[in-house]
C-alpha cells in the first residue's frame, strides 16, 4: 500500500504529457466532438489533483503548461480555468487538511489576504498582454520554478529559535500530528512580515500567469518562515483558495472562462485532490516532487518553444 500510494502519483504525472498528445494528435474529423476533449481534460485533471495536494503546488502550475501546450484552446481561457482550477483542488482537500490538523487557518489567512491583493493586479496585467508574450512568460517562468525546486534544499523540521512580535500577537502557532512517525510536532514561525511582503509578490505572478502559486507558497512558509514541511504543504492548499478567488472574478468578469473547459477540468481536479489530500498522510513527498520537476521541465520547454512559434 505504501509503494502504491507513493508511486501513483508519479506515474499519474508524467501520464499527463502522453495523454495531452495523444489528444492532439486526433484525426480532424474529431476536431468538432467537443466531449473528446472535455474527456480529456477530466481525466489529465484528475491525475493531476492527486498529485498536487502532496506535492503542494497547486493544480494551476501544472494545468497551464500542460493544456495550454498540449490543447487546442487559447491560452486566455487556460489561464482562467487554470485559477478555477488551482482554487477547486484546495478547496476540495481543505476539509481534509484541517480535520487532520495538517493546515493552520491563523498561518493561512494574513498571507492568504496579502496574496488576494496583488492578485487581482496580476490577472489585469495579464489579459492586457497578448497570448504569444504570456505564453513565452509562461515558459520561462516554469521552468525557472523547476530549477528553483530541483536546487532548494527544504527542511522537514525547520529549527525556529523563537516566534517574531507579530507571529505570536497573531497567535501563529499549534501542534501537528506526524502519522509517519507518530510524533507530534509542535512549531511557531518567524519572519512574518516579510512573508507577508514575499506573498504579494507571490499572488501578483499567480493572476498573472493563471498558475496558482503553491510552487513558491511551499518554500516561503518553509524556507523563510520556519514551518514544518507537511505542514507548509498543506496550509499552501488553503492559501490557493483564497488567493486565486479574487483574480477568477476578473477573469470570469473579462470573459475568460470556458464552460466546456473549465467544467470537467475542475471536477476532475477535485475528485483527484481528494485522494491526494489522503495521500498526504502517508507518503514521502520527496517521490512526488521529483515527478512535479520532471514534468514541469517538460511543460515548460513546451510552452516556451510554442510561444516562439516552434
Amino acid at each position: 500500500m505504501r509503494f502504491f500510494a507513493g508511486t501513483l502519483p508519479a506515474l499519474a504525472l508524467f501520464a499527463f504529457p502522453l495523454l495531452a498528445s495523444a489528444a492532439t494528435s486526433a484525426p480532424a474529423a474529431d476536431a468538432h466532438a467537443w466531449w473528446l476533449w472535455s474527456l480529456g481534460m477530466f481525466v489529465v485533471c484528475f491525475f493531476m489533483g492527486i498529485a498536487a495536494v502532496p506535492a503542494g503546488v497547486g493544480g494551476g502550475v501544472l494545468f497551464v503548461p500542460i493544456v495550454g501546450g498540449f490543447f487546442p484552446f487559447h491560452l486566455d481561457f487556460v489561464r482562467g480555468a487554470g485559477l478555477l482550477v488551482a482554487m477547486a483542488s484546495t478547496l476540495a482537500a481543505g476539509p481534509s487538511l484541517l480535520r487532520n490538523g495538517m493546515a493552520n487557518l491563523r498561518l493561512v489567512m494574513p498571507l492568504a489576504l496579502s496574496a488576494s491583493l496583488s492578485s487581482m493586479g496580476g490577472a489585469m496585467v495579464g489579459l492586457a498582454l497578448p497570448a504569444q508574450q504570456v505564453q513565452i512568460l509562461l515558459g520561462l517562468a516554469i521552468l525557472t520554478i523547476a530549477a528553483l525546486m530541483l536546487l532548494s534544499k527544504k527542511s522537514e523540521f525547520p529549527h525556529v529559535p523563537s516566534p517574531d512580535p507579530l507571529s505570536r500577537r497573531l497567535g501563529i502557532h499549534g501542534v501537528f500530528h506526524d502519522f509517519i512517525s507518530g510524533r507530534e510536532i509542535p512549531w511557531h514561525v518567524h519572519r512574518t512580515p516579510a512573508g507577508i511582503i514575499l506573498f504579494l509578490g507571490i499572488g501578483f505572478l499567480g493572476g498573472l500567469l493563471g498558475v496558482g502559486a503553491g510552487w513558491a507558497n511551499v518554500p516561503g512558509l518553509n524556507l523563510m518562515m520556519g514551518v514544518p514541511l507537511k505542514l507548509a504543504a498543506a496550509s499552501s492548499s488553503l492559501i490557493l483558495s483564497v488567493a486565486s478567488a479574487s483574480a477568477t472574478w476578473y477573469y470570469l468578469n473579462s470573459g475568460a472562462i470556458l464552460p466546456v473547459i473549465a467544467v470537467p477540468s475542475v471536477i476532475g481536479m477535485m475528485m483527484g485532490a481528494r485522494i491526494g489530500a489522503h495521500l498526504l498522510t502517508v507518503l514521502n513527498p520527496a517521490v512526488v516532487r521529483k515527478a512535479v520537476i520532471a514534468t514541469l521541465l517538460f511543460s515548460g520547454l513546451r510552452s516556451l518553444l510554442k510561444g516562439l512559434g516552434y
